[in-house]
């Protein structure tokens, strides 16, 4: 089945009879993974800072809904929020996840909790990415009625549909063409290659390289424009996909997401499906990270080395909270250290080993034993591989004997 759905519901059609002809080329290529610490990094340093929003927010709006001023100091029961642990993604027991940010919540008395409406179950996991509140069908919506709305959805009846209403053709300009318009030269439907960024320790074969230069000259199809008239399986067809996952990736305020959600979000665009496989085929375009037990699909010419290149507001007030929790953490291991140092030796059990530990003490304990999730993870791709090899490090000085363009 050939690409369908464009990121909105208008469709730009273009010519059909340019690339009747266009058909996907293969080569015959292994495409190791190799790991980027930076990028690694750049997931990593985001642990557990998700289900600490989320657990923020639900108390903030379990106060603002219980009482007509609300508390300065919000609070739920903690039987509440072990009963959502799924719902705010906690990685594991609630009062254990309390405890290990200690400067941020309290152990205190429980009041009435409430609940939100919840939105297209796509919207619900992309959520956190595009920046939304927790409660925005209720906080935000509302005031852009002339754009948005909320309808029953057709598939569950417990969730909602976030429609559009009013289609502007201003905004269906991608990334990609905005940044070629300000750098010029640029005309609609004209070849315009992806930046290209690759982790050291890559091995380009010529023949692969080759592909990817004839692959860069191809023309660039909007994701914002049909894509129904290109031939199935055909290089041109990859490239609109590309353009859709790129362009998906760029209206997120961290670059990155994790990979089920564009699988989730591509199957409801109803791209092909291996469509998947596009983002193993491309690793100079998309990084995929195996931290935090999960894997986190970077968009790679929007870091340097772990840093955003241009950084969303929103993005600045995370790594304040990020702060926050390792000022939490920081107390806490001073905490043990000098229970530690009181302790003359350890107690013998009965079986030869050290005595338990007082179950508090264990809950203050943080998993880290993911530091080492899949680091020398590989993924082998079938004929049609994509490779390209530089060092990030630099680029500008390993990449100038290909012609590949960066932006960075």
């Amino acid at each position: 089945m050939p690409p369908t759905l464009p990121l909105h519901r208008r469709r730009l059609l273009l010519p059909s009879h340019h690339y009747g002809d266009q058909i996907r080329t293969f080569v015959d290529a292994r495409v190791k993974w190799v790991r980027d610490r930076a990028l690694d990094h750049a997931v990593e340093k985001e642990k557990h800072l998700q289900p600490f929003h989320a657990l923020k927010d639900l108390l903030l709006l379990s106060a603002a809904s219980s009482s007509p001023s609300p508390s300065p100091s919000p609070s739920l029961p903690l039987s509440s929020v072990a009963a959502r642990r799924s719902d705010l993604r906690l990685p594991f027991r609630a009062i254990r996840f309390i405890r290990l940010f200690p400067s941020a919540f309290l152990e205190d008395l429980p009041s009435s909790s409430s609940s939100s409406s919840r939105p297209h179950p796509v919207i619900h996991r992309l959520r956190w990415d595009l920046g939304l509140p927790r409660d925005f069908p209720r906080s935000l919506l509302p005031d852009y009625p002339d754009f948005f709305r909320l309808a029953p959805a057709r598939a569950n009846a417990n969730a909602l549909d976030l429609e559009l209403v009013c289609y502007s053709r201003d905004l269906a300009v991608s990334a990609m063409e905005r940044y070629a318009a300000r750098t010029g030269g640029y005309t609609k439907g004209a070849p315009l290659p992806f930046p290209l960024h690759f982790s050291r320790g890559f091995d380009l074969e010529k023949k692969v390289r080759n592909w990817l230069d004839e692959w860069q000259k191809l023309p660039y199809i909007s994701p914002y424009e049909n894509a129904s008239h290109l031939p199935p399986k055909s290089d041109l067809a990859e490239k609109w996909t590309v353009g859709v996952l790129h362009e998906v990736l760029s209206l997120l305020i961290s670059k990155k997401t994790e990979k089920e959600n564009l699988v989730l979000l591509g199957e409801h665009l109803g791209l092909p499906p291996g469509f998947r496989k596009v983002i193993a085929h491309h690793p100079g375009i998309f990084y995929v990270s195996n931290k935090l037990r999960t894997q986190t699909v970077v968009l790679r010419e929007a870091y340097r080395r772990d840093l955003l290149v241009e950084k969303h507001p929103v993005m600045g007030l995370r790594y304040q909270y990020i702060h926050l929790m390792h000022m939490g953490k920081e107390a806490a291991g001073k905490k043990k250290d000098q229970k530690s140092r009181r302790v003359a030796a350890p107690v013998a059990g009965a079986d030869g080993g050290v005595g338990d530990k007082d179950e508090e003490d264990e809950d203050y304990d943080d998993d880290d034993d993911d530091e080492d999730d899949d680091e020398e993870g590989e993924e082998e791709l079938s004929p049609g591989s994509r490779i390209y090899s530089e060092d990030e490090e630099s680029d500008d000085e390993d990449g100038n004997d290909l012609s590949y363009s960066s932006r960075t």
